[in-house]
């Protein structure tokens, strides 16, 4: 191993493996919680008002959670140009992981507190339960999205299409 490959921005000291710098990773982590965050709120939101049982509450809220997700990536490329065609697979590449990942580990720990579910939207237990969860769920999905830029992979691909 020479030099070079510790001063090679993009790689690893020592290593040779890509990196990704934790500042973009963590802004693609956030451009996906905000989708996923919208995504929640309003499904869960729906499905606690309208009483439906946890499993009907929780498909809703990952549904609306990859909708929203992908809107956010989708607006900015439609936007410069880009045709609907091209975008819809820049939006899966760039958000389907990370809000896999997200939504395994927010559903996961709002069924992992007692009472989360079934607490109701006037409820703190509710709404602070779903602040925790979504938390947990950007620290999941932070090193996910860190290692999928670093190979040119997850939202490496969107920032691409915008150049």
């Amino acid at each position: 191993m020479g030099t070079h490959a510790l001063h090679t921005p993009g790689r690893s000291a020592g290593h040779g493996e890509p990196t990704a710098p934790w500042r973009l990773s963590a802004s693609a982590t956030l451009h996906c919680l905000t989708g996923c965050a919208i995504g929640e709120v309003a499904g869960l939101a729906i499905g606690t008002a309208l009483g439906w049982g946890n499993l009907a509450t929780i498909a809703l809220a990952v549904g609306l959670a990859f909708v929203f997700g992908y809107l956010l990536t989708s607006m900015p490329l439609l936007r410069s140009g880009l045709t609907l065609g091209a975008v819809v697979p820049i939006a899966l590449a760039a958000d389907t992981v990370s809000i896999a990942v997200m939504e395994a580990v927010d559903n996961a720990m709002m069924l992992a507190i007692p009472g989360a579910m079934n607490a109701g939207l006037g409820n703190f237990l509710f709404w602070g339960s779903l602040a925790i969860a979504l938390g947990i769920a950007f620290l999941a999905a932070l090193p996910v999205n860190r290692w999928l830029i670093a190979r040119g992979k997850g939202h490496a691909v969107a920032h691409g299409a915008h150049r």
